[in-house]
């Protein structure tokens, strides 16, 4: 097992782990949680021996290999396979020496050990790992030096996995993954057959992986057995336990420090005042550190809405200059109340799509209509890296309220307060932020004209698991549309109602739930063991593999849902009315508030009184004509859910 005894180490004059003690069983795949800055990466390179520990020690069985991803695949000559064939030495020093070896006794023994490390099959091990990370056949023949640096990540990913290290040491793999790559990821980590320490925020990773969790707090480290949802139910029975007793002591000093303050000066109780004295000083209240809450993540929703669609496309297509198009054959729709994400492997076109709904790209040809009065709020990963290094929080936050009209030191202030950036934080330079704070900084900004659709390009990588719970709150809160590209599992189940699939060009309608789309992506992209790297088919593009009476089924469902449409767009069309006569009475009841109309055009003011109080009847029946409407589609949806069921 690896043992870790009394171990302290310091960064400067921060205590980062001190006298931390804890055992991790062999076997077990243990995920590493603790806030951003406790020194989990630290940790890692404390157990592979890149640093040397203050005190303690940290122990493995002897001859076990440590492998961890430090840096991205070189660029060279060398194919994909080849380099990640490359990375297992030991099977390439015993094939060079079964060449020129002449001794008997030692050619049993390079051949004995060549089939005890299955080395007849490394090629298709190889070319398996590579294509579940998103290489194909075409891929994996060319030279690395033809990939970016996020993509030879995924190479030196694929090579460590490739030489099956006795002690496994990832530190957030999925950083550099796509969703595609993070669901082949996840089924392979569950099926590793040796010892797993893994580092990640992703919570759908440490459920599915994780039989153990390492928690580093305070500088100490606590083993936990089981997945993360299991920790974190321990952790909330501990603390609510802790609270209680905390209480308990805390009322328990106070009654005692009554007594003596009551009773100090009196003979008779002297004595007993001088014990609950000695009492008192030896009360110890359990240590309950409050950790560094971040600012709560707040998404700006629209006050006004829009009819619907706010955005429609009929055969549009989408590309760069005179290139040929990326996406196109586009008929889609998008309401004001959907919730979209975007499914499908990078380089399929998802950030095309995102550019042109956001109008950074022109669509090449068919049409594209946006509500006239539609705003959009746009988040994508790159942002996060262009923010000016030499500009505060205020500063952003200023720029961006100046666009709207003149505001005081005192309005920028309590808003950038309101996301975290209080005092002299507001401050501090861009470079000087982390990378979740300056997340939280661009996601304030992007929201802060309360747009009617938000685009969210990647917008938890730099965030913690608390940052990303408390992202997928606000997207909940969010009264508008969303689109969004993540790899995070957790995000896309608890936030998208709808799943739309980027592949081959095209965009449409997936037809299933996110666990469908995991058990087409994994027969496609082939399991662990597997060689098969065909990529998705058409057929696949629209819906998940199912028994073909669940296929009837669910077209027998989707014609009853096309016959409901009609009640939806009649309650649609009928709020839409409602917000016309609203907007009328409002901009009256503006012209009404001067009292002067009355005095200077009594007939005016009386025409608009008695127009004002028609359109205040008119507003009744609208409301209970959408109200009707709306309950009349309710019931028809409750009953074909139903069905369903």
């Amino acid at each position: 097992m690896l043992q870790i005894n009394e171990l302290t180490y310091r960064i400067g004059d921060r205590v980062l782990m001190e006298n931390a003690t804890a055992g991790v069983p062999e076997g077990k795949h243990v995920g590493v949680v603790g806030r951003n800055g406790a020194g989990k990466s630290t940790l890692f390179g404390l157990i592979n021996g890149d640093l040397p520990p203050d005190a303690g020690s940290i122990s493995v069985p002897k001859n076990w290999r440590i492998g961890g991803v430090e840096q991205e695949a070189p660029a060279t000559d060398k194919s994909l396979l080849e380099t990640v064939l490359e990375a297992d030495t030991e099977r390439l020093e015993l094939l060079a020496e079964a060449e020129t070896v002449t001794d008997p006794n030692r050619i049993a023994e390079v051949h004995t050990r060549l089939a005890d490390i299955d080395a007849h099959s490394a090629p298709a091990r190889a070319a398996s790992i590579l294509a579940g990370l998103g290489f194909n056949e075409v891929d994996q023949a060319r030279p690395t030096r033809d990939f970016s640096g996020g993509w030879r990540m995924r190479v030196a990913l694929a090579a460590l996995l490739f030489t099956t290290p006795d002690l496994l040491l990832l530190d957030e793999p999925t950083n550099y993954l796509d969703l595609e790559g993070t669901i082949w990821l996840v089924d392979y980590l569950r099926k590793y057959p040796r010892t797993l320490l893994i580092v990640s925020h992703d919570r759908d990773l440490l459920d599915q992986v994780a039989s153990g969790i390492l928690h580093l707090e305070h500088r100490r480290l606590s083993y936990y057995p089981g997945n993360f949802e299991r920790f974190q139910r321990l952790k909330s029975e501990q603390a609510a336990h802790d609270l209680a007793l905390r209480k308990k002591l805390d009322d328990k000093r106070k009654h005692m420090t009554a007594f003596v303050e009551r009773f100090r000066a009196k003979a008779s109780k002297a004595r007993q005042a001088q014990s609950r004295l000695k009492a008192l000083s030896k009360l110890d209240l359990p240590t309950i550190l409050a950790d560094e809450h971040s600012a709560r993540i707040s998404l700006q929703g629209p006050e006004d809405l829009l009819p619907p669609p706010i955005i429609t496309m009929e055969n549009a297509a989408v590309g760069y200059s005179d290139n040929p198009p990326v996406l196109s054959n586009m008929t889609l729709r998008i309401d004001q109340d959907d919730r979209i994400a975007l499914l499908g492997a990078n380089g399929n076109g998802k950030s095309t799509f995102a550019k042109l709904v956001t109008s950074r790209l022109k669509q090449a040809s068919g049409t594209l209509r946006r509500s006239p009065r539609l705003r959009i709020g746009y988040f994508a990963q790159h942002q996060v890296d262009e923010l000016a290094d030499g500009l505060t929080p205020y500063q952003n936050m200023r720029q961006r309220m100046e666009k709207f009209g003149e505001v005081t030191d005192a309005q920028v202030r309590a808003r950038v307060g309101a996301i975290g950036f209080s005092g002299q934080r507001a401050d501090v330079k861009v470079a000087d932020l982390s990378g979740g704070e300056k997340a939280r900084l661009l996601l304030a900004i992007a929201t802060f004209d309360k747009p009617h659709m938000l685009v969210l390009d990647e917008p938890t990588n730099h965030l913690d698991m608390e940052g990303r719970d408390q992202l997928v709150n606000a997207i909940n809160e969010y009264s508008g549309a969303v689109i969004l590209i993540s790899h995070d599992q957790h995000l896309i189940d608890s936030c998208a109602d709808r799943l739309w699939l980027v592949h081959d060009g095209k965009v449409q309608s997936f037809d299933g739930d996110m666990d469908d789309y995991r058990r087409l992506l994994l027969s496609q992209r082939g399991r662990p063991g597997s060689t098969k790297t065909s990529s998705l088919s058409d057929d696949a593009t629209a819906r998940a593999p199912e028994a073909p009476r669940a296929k009837d089924v669910r077209k027998a469902t989707a014609q009853q849902r096309a016959g409901i449409a009609p009640l939806k767009k009649s309650a649609d069309d009928a709020e839409f009315k409602i917000i016309e006569l609203e907007e009328k009475i409002a901009k009256m009841d503006a012209v009404l508030a001067d009292g002067s109309l009355f005095e200077r055009d009594p007939k005016k003011a009386d025409l608009i009184s008695r127009a004002r109080g028609e359109l205040g009847t008119r507003l009744e029946k609208a409301e209970d004509n959408w109200m009707k409407l709306t309950q009349k589609y309710e019931a028809a949806l409750a009953k074909l859910e139903n069905a369903d069921a």
